[in-house]
């Protein structure tokens, strides 16, 4: 089975020498998105303002992969503090949604710049 890389000019640009998504099968794997805009330039200030950017990355990478956030069977969170949790899980179901959910792990890590990353798998057999 081939896979695919996908680009998303829709989205903030990767950070690094990799692909923004891999298609591979009826499997479609998403790269983590920061809160940044299309232009590659960050977004600074709340903590939502940063989570909605990040998730709206993350929606237009799944865009760009011919799928979307209902397609998710994972997600990950990767918070700088652990106290926006609460405030993450508000944000989150503005994204996804429905009534089979995803599994998620949601992790603490020492991010620089940015308050939160998102990836995800997506399932579309």
């Amino acid at each position: 089975m081939p896979k695919r890389a996908v680009q998303a000019p829709q989205a903030a640009p990767a950070g690094g020498p990799y692909s923004k998504a891999v298609v591979a099968g009826d499997t479609i794997y998403l790269a983590g998105c920061v809160p940044a805009l299309p232009d590659g330039t960050r977004v600074t200030g709340s903590f939502a303002e940063q989570a909605h950017a990040a998730f709206r990355n993350l929606a237009a990478v799944a865009e760009a992969a011919g799928a979307s956030l209902d397609d998710a069977v994972r997600v990950g969170v990767y918070l700088r503090d652990f106290g926006d949790f609460a405030e993450m899980n508000t944000i989150y179901a503005e994204y996804i949604k429905g009534d089979n959910l995803p599994v998620r792990t949601t992790l603490p890590v020492p991010l620089v710049g940015f308050d939160i990353e998102i990836d995800a798998v997506l399932y579309v057999g």
